[in-house]
């Protein structure tokens, strides 16, 4: 058992370690991330075993474990309920401060079918009686899983893209991406991401600085000209300062921004929540990037990141969809068996 756990935790660790160092910019990064802690908690439950004669002579170490295992179950018990009630704490504070709009309330929304889908729909499937609308039920059921495991995978995947060992990356560019302004002014948010931008250029000698972002409703010059202004404001190179001024969305920031370039090693400064996107539909325009975030209050994090998975599903809604349905194919075939019989 110990050999097998061994074997399989390193494989995990080269796999994890190949992602990262070929193309983190994916899920397989969170993905190979859980896998890891998986076969770590496996190899250690190997040594445990192996050892167990050892350790149940050392009461003192027994004890110990056996405090450790307790908190650990409880830790598990208490997450569903500690994590729906953060969302709603979250969610309420959100709609407190920014107000009460669709897009400030996913929060809120989120946890409220959390509750839905662990306390009432389980209940709900043990009153049905048809075989179909039974097959129904399951394959919804199996679509929640699904997109919360997904759920977990991608905030996994933007954390790990948001690590970064080196400071100087020998960068060419460093891009910031618009987010709007109030008039002619930046929104701290705003002036968040630039201010980032610039700790990023500084310690990458050389590097460019590409404010993004072109003019929205309500915005009395383009975003990339207001960055710019306010770059120059903090001591910024002119040299070094370039302006993309016509985007109005990520995807268009990335593309226009790349006519800038002055060579391919690249950084894509956003908020935190939003690099990970930023950094997937760059790969889809075939731009080598790593991603660098600035802080955002927390209450409005876990709003933001969820808009931000939907924005990913709206990308990969093809992939998402036929996993589902190879999900659900057993249960359409034992529902078949079920009313032929």
């Amino acid at each position: 058992m110990f050999i097998f756990a061994t074997i399989m935790l390193l494989l995990s660790i080269l796999w994890f370690s190949l992602v990262m160092i070929r193309e983190p910019r994916t899920l397989w990064s969170g993905a190979s991330f859980l896998f890891l802690l998986l076969q770590s908690a496996i190899w250690l439950m190997a040594v445990l075993f192996m050892n167990s004669e050892r350790i149940m002579a050392n009461h003192l170490m027994m004890l110990l474990l056996t405090l450790a295992l307790l908190v650990v179950m409880v830790l598990i018990g208490l997450f569903p309920a500690a994590f729906i009630g953060v969302f709603f704490w979250e969610g309420i504070k959100n709609i407190r401060r920014e107000g009460l709009r669709p897009a400030n309330a996913l929060s809120l929304l989120f946890a409220a079918g959390l509750v839905v889908y662990t306390l009432v729909w389980p209940l709900f499937m043990t009153q049905i009686r048809n075989v179909w609308v039974f097959a129904l039920s399951v394959i919804l059921s199996l679509a929640v899983m699904w997109l919360l495991g997904i759920f977990a995978v991608f905030c996994f995947s933007a954390l790990l893209n948001l690590v970064h060992v080196k400071k100087n990356r020998g960068l060419d560019q460093v891009v910031v991406l618009g987010s709007g302004l109030m008039g002619d002014q930046l929104t701290p948010l705003l002036k968040s991401r630039v201010d980032r931008g610039i700790q990023v250029m500084d310690r990458n000698p050389g590097s460019l600085l590409i404010l993004s972002g072109g003019q929205g409703s309500g915005e009395e010059l383009p975003e990339g000209q207001a960055m710019a202004a306010y770059a120059l404001e903090q001591g910024v190179d002119p040299e070094r300062i370039r302006v993309e001024d016509k985007s109005l969305n990520t995807e268009q920031n990335l593309l226009y921004s790349s006519q800038l370039f002055a060579g391919p090693a690249t950084a894509v400064v956003s908020t935190r929540y939003h690099v990970f996107r930023a950094l997937v539909l760059a790969r889809m325009q075939g731009i080598p990037a790593i991603g660098y975030g600035s802080k955002t209050k927390w209450y409005f994090t876990l709003n933001a990141i969820l808009r931000e998975y939907a924005g990913y599903l709206k990308l990969s809604w093809k992939t998402q969809l036929l996993a589902i349905a190879i999900l659900s194919l057993p249960v359409v075939l034992l529902a078949c068996l079920s009313s032929w019989g």
